[in-house]
């Protein structure tokens, strides 16, 4: 089953749903500021995602800004990033998917096809 963390309110994450209900592909839904990824399970993503870790941070986030990750984030070592974004679903960039092998952060109707297409076997 493919795991679908997003925050309703957000613009791009209801762009991906929607992207996802024309299709109808069903995805297990869980709202990322109710229920974050933990530090494991963020890592776990981070490390299949094949992404910098910087990649997964929400930096158009108030939040972000607020507590100056952009400085921060250079001099941080992977353990602290993983433990800040644990901390809070709104530094998290969204949405996030990922069957257990494959993982996208943010969406890109592309990235979204060709997950897709990999997880169908096509």
């Amino acid at each position: 089953m493919v795991t679908f963390y997003w925050y309703p309110k957000c613009g791009t994450c209801r762009k991906a749903k929607k992207w996802l209900d024309e299709r109808g592909i069903e995805v297990n839904t869980v709202h990322i500021v109710e229920q974050p990824p933990s530090k494991e399970v963020l890592k776990e993503l981070y490390e299949k995602s094949g992404l910098p870790l910087k990649k997964f941070f929400n930096t158009s986030g108030q939040k972000y800004r607020v507590i100056g990750l952009k400085d921060r984030i250079p001099a941080s070592s992977d353990d602290e990033l993983l433990d800040l974004l644990a901390s809070d679903g709104m530094l998290v960039k969204r949405p996030l998917l990922t069957d257990g092998t494959n993982v996208v952060v943010g969406f890109d109707e592309q990235q979204y096809e060709k997950f897709f297409g990999q997880a169908n076997g096509r």
